[in-house]
């Protein structure tokens, strides 16, 4: 990928913007160009929901090269209130404590780095909701 795409398809990693078809108005992530629904071709940003539930999970206990040093972590498929079905890893919790129907939200966090000395990528996560101070009062 060159250095001027990778640049300009940034918000697409950092935020959960998807398509929304303007005929049928279905919703799809990734982004594609073209409406599997309908066949259209006239699709728009569409800023997808950052709080959804868990439909299904896994837990990964031998993972691949780089990611040693997160095992064991938690892989789900994730619903979000728009609908919209994705996969992310879930943090800030125990393996033991996802259940199906937990309801999460998406998170800021780092994804991966090129060594101990190279770029960094930072992406979305999801984790439990944070309970705000007039959600407790």
């Amino acid at each position: 990928m060159s250095v001027p795409r990778y640049w300009r398809e940034s918000k697409y990693r950092y935020r959960l913007i998807g398509k929304r078809c303007m005929r049928c108005g279905a919703l799809y992530y990734p982004r594609r160009a073209i409406c599997t629904r309908c066949g259209s071709k006239e699709l728009e940003e569409h800023q997808l929901s950052e709080r959804g539930r868990i439909v299904s999970w896994t837990v990964i206990r031998n993972p691949p090269k780089d990611y040693e040093r997160f095992a064991p972590y938690v892989v789900a498929l994730v619903e979000l209130e728009d609908g919209v079905r994705i996969l992310s890893q879930i943090v800030d919790v125990e393996p033991e404590e996802v259940k199906a129907g937990m309801m999460v939200e998406a998170t800021f966090r780092k994804i991966r780095e090129d060594g101990t000395s190279g770029i960094i990528e930072y992406g979305y996560k999801f984790r439990p909701p944070v309970e705000s101070k007039q959600d407790s009062s």
